[in-house]
């Protein structure tokens, strides 16, 4: 499950996104990965393990529902 999330553009600098991505690891958990960073620039990565599926699966849209109440938006084929 991928999101591609952006706020829009706030004049001098480029646009910022966000990618939230939930995937299985190889151990029988989750991981939710959110990269960040400006458009066109330096993005940072950070990970969170789960052991449950509903764990990560709130977690992933908690942190969706907070970036959209900041503002950002979703686009399609984030990919």
């Amino acid at each position: 499950m991928h999101v591609y999330l952006q706020h829009p553009e706030d004049g001098a600098q480029a646009p910022r996104f966000l990618r939230l991505s939930l995937l299985p690891d190889l151990f029988g958990g989750w991981e939710l990965l959110r990269e960040s960073g400006r458009v066109g620039g330096r993005s940072q990565l950070r990970r969170e393990l789960f052991l449950q599926a509903d764990a990560a699966r709130h977690a992933f849209d908690k942190a969706r529902d907070a970036e959209l109440h900041r503002g950002f938006q979703i686009l399609p084929h984030g990919d």
